[in-house]
C-alpha cells in the first residue's frame, strides 16, 4: 500500500493548531492552576505534593504512551488510524479537567489528574505521528509548524491568558479543558486523515507470531540507534532545565522574588516575550537552517541560551533578571522547538517504524514536566529557592552536549 501523504495547504494549520490546543491549556493548569489548587488545598506541603503528582503523572504518561502509540498504529477506521484516538483522549482530558476543578481533597485531585494525565498521552502519541503524513519535500516544513510555531503557541501564548484567571483558578480547570477539546476536534477536521479501512482485508491474514528477537529488536542497541539515544537523552535533561523553572514559576514568582501583587503581570510579561521570540524563531529557524545546512549546531546554541537565562535569574533577583531569562530562554526555546523533530527525524535508526520513534521521542515533552518538579522540590528542600537555577544550567549544558556528541549530523 502507497503511503499516505497529505498536502502542506491542511497539514501545516493542523500542525499548528493541534500541538498549541493540547499543550497550551495542559502547560497553564499545570504550571498555574494545579498548583494554586495544591496550595488551596493544603499549603504546608505543596511542595511535596507538586513532586507527588509529578512523579505519579510520569509513570501514567509513560506507560500510556506506548499504549496509545500502539493501538493507533494499529486503528482501522473511516476516520484514519489517529484520529478516533485524538478526538477520544481530548474529550477524556476535559471531562478529567472538570473533575479537578472541583475537586474537594488532594485525594479526588490526584485521581482526576492521573486520569487527565492519561488521557492526554492518547492525544499526544497519535498526534506527533501526523509528522508522517507530509510529503517528502515538505518533512522540515512540517517539523516547523508543529515544533517551532504549534509548541510556542502552546507553551507561552496560553499562559499569557491563564494568568488573569489566577484568581479563579477551579474557572480555569474548566475553561482549558474545554479549549483543549474544541481546539483538538478544529485540528482533526482541518487534518482530515483518509480513512484507512482497506487495510481490514489485511488484518484478516494470519499474523506471525511475536518472538523473543522481535521483543528485544523494539529499542535497538546501542551500537545502532546510538544517535537517536543521544539525542532522546539530549531532550531529557534540556527539558529538565527548562521545566525546573518554568514547573515553578507560579512559586518562583511569590516566595523567591516575592513579586506579590505583581506576580501574576511578571507571569504575562515572561510569556508575551517568550511567545513573541518563539513565534519568531519557528518563522525564521526552519529557512536559515535550510539555507546554511545546519542543524545540530543550532539545537546545541538554544540549549546555551536556556543556561544564560537561567543564571540571569540566579544573579539577578528583580525586573531585569525576568526581562533577561524572558529573552534567553524565549530564543533558546523557539530553536529548539523549531528543530528538535526535525533532527530526530534524521537520526531514527528504523526508517519503517517513524510514528513509533517519534512518539517515544515526543514522550520527553510530558516526562521532562514530570521529572523537573521532582528534582526541583528535593532541592528547593535542601538548598532553598537559588539552586534550582544552578539545577536548570547544568541540565541545560548537558543536554547541549549530548545533542553535540550526535555523529551522523555534521553540523
Amino acid at each position: 500500500m502507497d503511503k499516505t501523504t497529505i498536502s502542506l495547504k491542511r497539514l501545516i494549520p493542523g500542525l499548528i493548531i493541534g500541538p498549541a490546543s493540547w499543550l497550551g491549556p495542559y502547560i497553564v493548569i499545570n504550571s498555574l492552576f494545579l498548583p494554586a489548587l495544591i496550595q488551596h488545598l493544603d499549603a504546608p506541603h505543596k511542595i511535596e505534593l507538586v513532586a507527588l503528582f509529578s512523579t505519579c503523572g510520569m509513570i501514567v504518561a509513560a506507560i500510556s504512551n506506548m499504549i496509545a502509540g500502539a493501538l493507533s498504529d494499529k486503528t482501522h477506521s473511516r476516520f484514519g488510524k489517529r484520529a478516533p484516538w485524538i478526538v477520544g483522549g481530548a474529550f477524556v482530558f476535559m471531562l478529567a479537567m472538570m473533575a479537578a476543578s472541583i475537586s474537594p481533597t488532594i485525594q479526588v485531585l490526584l485521581t482526576a489528574w492521573m486520569v487527565g494525565q492519561a488521557a492526554l498521552n492518547f492525544i499526544v502519541a497519535p498526534m506527533v505521528a501526523w509528522l508522517d503524513f507530509a510529503p517528502e519535500d515538505g518533512k522540515a516544513t512540517a517539523s516547523g509548524a508543529y515544533g517551532g510555531l504549534g509548541m510556542a503557541l502552546g507553551n507561552n501564548g496560553f499562559n499569557v491568558i491563564g494568568a488573569m484567571f489566577l484568581s479563579q483558578f477551579r474557572l480555569g480547570f474548566v475553561i482549558f479543558g474545554i479549549v483543549a477539546f474544541v481546539g483538538v476536534l478544529i485540528a482533526v477536521l482541518i487534518i482530515h486523515e483518509p480513512a484507512n479501512q482497506m487495510a481490514v482485508d489485511e488484518s484478516k491474514k494470519e499474523k506471525p507470531k511475536l518472538t523473543l528477537h522481535d521483543a528485544k529488536a523494539i529499542f535497538p542497541s546501542w551500537s545502532v540507534g546510538r544517535d537517536y539515544y543521544l539525542a532522546l537523552i539530549g531532550k531529557l535533561f534540556q527539558g529538565v532545565g527548562n521545566f525546573a523553572i518554568s514547573g515553578y514559576i507560579l512559586y518562583i514568582m511569590t516566595d523567591f522574588l516575592h513579586r506579590g501583587s505583581q506576580t501574576q503581570s511578571s507571569i504575562q510579561l515572561i510569556n508575551m516575550i517568550m511567545l513573541a521570540f518563539g513565534i519568531l524563531m519557528g518563522f525564521i529557524a526552519g529557512p536559515i537552517a535550510d539555507r546554511f545546512k545546519i542543524l545540530k549546531l543550532p539545537v546545541v546554541i538554544s540549549t546555551l541560551f536556556l543556561a544564560a537565562g537561567a543564571l540571569a535569574l540566579f544573579f539577578f533577583r528583580n525586573n531585569i533578571g525576568i526581562v533577561m531569562y524572558s529573552f534567553a530562554a524565549g530564543i533558546g526555546m523557539g530553536m529548539w522547538n523549531s528543530l528538535d523533530n526535525l533532527l530526530n527525524l534524521e537520526v531514527i535508526p528504523d526508517p519503517n517504524r517513524v510514528a513509533f520513534f517519534l512518539g517515544v521521542y515526543n514522550l520527553g515533552n510530558t516526562i521532562t514536566q514530570a521529572i523537573a518538579p521532582v528534582i526541583a522540590a528535593a532541592v528547593i528542600s535542601l538548598f532553598g529557592f537559588s539552586a534550582i537555577f544552578i539545577v536548570s544550567f547544568a541540565f541545560s549544558l548537558i543536554g547541549g552536549l549530548s545533542m553535540l556528541s550526535i555523529r551522523s549530523i555534521k553540523k
